[in-house]
């Protein structure tokens, strides 16, 4: 009865455990999960800051693109 009982209690320990190893991988997921959201945040947080850097850089070309058509056309009317 006695060994029935220590093996009923061991088994228990042992789900416990169990159950216990399933919640932290459980929670390393979670915690691989969010930094990899974090990672593609950032990620697309780079992307935005290469756009708006090719939009001024496109932005100054045509800057300059203006300013020497309005030379030409001031040229054009001396």
């Amino acid at each position: 009865m006695l060994l029935l009982l220590l093996l009923l209690l061991l088994l228990l320990l042992l789900l416990l455990l169990l159950l216990l190893l399933l919640l932290l991988l459980l929670l390393l997921l979670l915690q691989l999960l969010l930094l990899l959201l974090l990672l593609l945040l950032l990620l697309l947080l780079l992307l935005l800051m290469l756009l708006l850097l090719l939009l001024l850089q496109l932005l100054l070309l045509l800057q300059q693109l203006l300013i020497l058509l309005l030379l030409l056309l001031l040229l054009l009317l001396l």
